[in-house]
């Protein structure tokens, strides 16, 4: 019989993994609290042989490829409009740069055959027992899985059910971010134009795909909100109070924000969680290691499904000896990528006019931009276990320099 695996959260980690377990012959289901999988969101990228690694052993690298936006160049313009810094679109991209919403379609498509989607539910409880975990559903009947996985983000539910309160592992960076669709009524090409003051970021950018459409995205400085994060228009109401009386498209895009049907907003933060498992209870990408932006979260979610599900693989389902691989292969890699992201608020909105004034002269010479560019291809590996060579293979391949190999390849 096989392991029942069960997955919290349709994003990007929990498809990828129930890609792979699907592969390996696990049954495998997948719940998620929206009714759908969402669209929109930033673009994320993949950076560095490790990620394309992954991507080349699920066989998705061509087809993100095909779907590659290119790049995002941001232009930083003054209150007047005038521009004061451009950054081209390899500063922010990575080798492969891909819309989420698109993203997330790739890989819920390619575990689809070999998995069951729950929308609109979300587990209320979970019970470990001597044979496995019962799990209770906000809308579903109780089931019973062999494993639970949390794949649901830096405010895991299935992590505070396990491990307890979520101010016991995330910790605020001193910023907060929004996005949301607006018409493209300046006529933007590819790229961003964004107004910076002190501690305060509202951009807006083309979408890559739709040129009638463009996406706001504001960042701001604050200390820890108490706000109801299901509560859109009072997180509405905090972003209009918090970027009232600037000028250029400002009142503009805030005039957008009432009328948006979709608002991403949340705390740059990130999650340190001491232990990634307990019992047959794991935790996966955010959730276990997260940054909110500027971590690199998206690929090491993606590493990190291939891992835990390999060593799920190779163990023959027995989870603690996986559980113990999975955390000892991958918390060093995770936690380097993640430092990028204690950087991202104080890059993006600096607290201090002194700050800006520092920040746009640094990258306003061109040798300090090429520095930059280039230490931002230098980005962690790991070495990655060969799990189609089979569970007694323990041979690893390098990510760095190594090549997949042609039969790997051609999955």
């Amino acid at each position: 019989m096989s392991t029942k695996v069960l997955i919290s959260g349709a994003s990007i980690a929990g498809p990828a993994l129930a890609y792979w377990l699907g592969r390996y012959g696990f049954e495998t289901t997948v719940v998620e609290l929206a009714p759908a999988l969402r669209g929109g969101g930033q673009a994320v990228d993949f950076r560095g042989q490790t990620h394309l690694t992954v991507l080349e052993r699920m066989g998705v690298l061509d087809e993100l490829r095909a779907l590659d936006t290119g790049g995002s160049p941001i232009t930083f313009v003054d209150q007047r409009g005038r521009q004061i810094l451009h950054l081209p679109a390899d500063f922010a991209g990575g080798d492969v740069e891909v819309p989420r919403g698109e993203l997330a379609q790739v890989l819920h498509q390619r575990s689809l055959p070999r998995t069951e989607y729950l929308f609109g539910d979300s587990i209320t409880a979970l019970e470990e027992t001597r044979t496995g975990v019962r799990v209770t559903f906000q809308h579903g009947a109780p089931r019973e899985f062999d494993l639970v996985i949390g794949a649901d983000g830096l405010h895991s539910h299935v992590r505070r059910l396990t491990f307890g309160p979520e101010e016991r592992y995330v910790r605020h960076l001193g910023y907060y971010a929004a996005t949301w669709q607006v018409p493209n009524y300046l006529g933007l090409p590819t790229g961003s134009v964004g107004l910076n003051v002190p501690g305060r970021l509202a951009a807006v950018g083309a979408d890559h795909r739709d040129p009638t459409r463009a996406g706001a995205f504001f960042v701001f400085a604050s200390p820890e909100l108490r706000y109801d994060r299901h509560d859109v228009a009072q997180q509405k109401k905090l972003i209009q109070d918090a970027f009232a009386g600037l000028g250029w498209e400002v009142p503009r895009l805030l005039e957008s924000l009432q009328q948006a049907p979709e608002l991403y907003f949340d705390s740059i933060s990130r999650a340190d969680v001491p232990a990634w498992s307990s019992g047959r209870v794991a935790l996966l990408g955010d959730a276990a290691c997260g940054a909110t932006i500027g971590g690199m979260g998206t690929g090491t979610a993606v590493v990190a499904a291939y891992v835990l599900a390999g060593e799920l693989a190779r163990a023959r389902g027995d989870h603690h000896t996986a559980f113990a691989r999975y955390e000892h292969t991958l918390r060093d890699y995770a936690q380097g990528c993640q430092k990028g992201g204690d950087r991202t608020g104080p890059f993006l909105a600096p607290g201090t006019a002194t700050g800006l004034r520092v920040r746009n002269g640094l990258l306003n010479r061109r040798w300090i931009l090429d520095r930059m560019l280039k230490m931002g291809k230098q980005v962690s590996s790991v070495d990655l276990p060969d799990y189609a060579a089979g569970p007694s293979n323990a041979a690893a391949i390098s990510a760095v320099g190594g090549q997949v190999s042609p039969r790997t390849a051609r999955r």
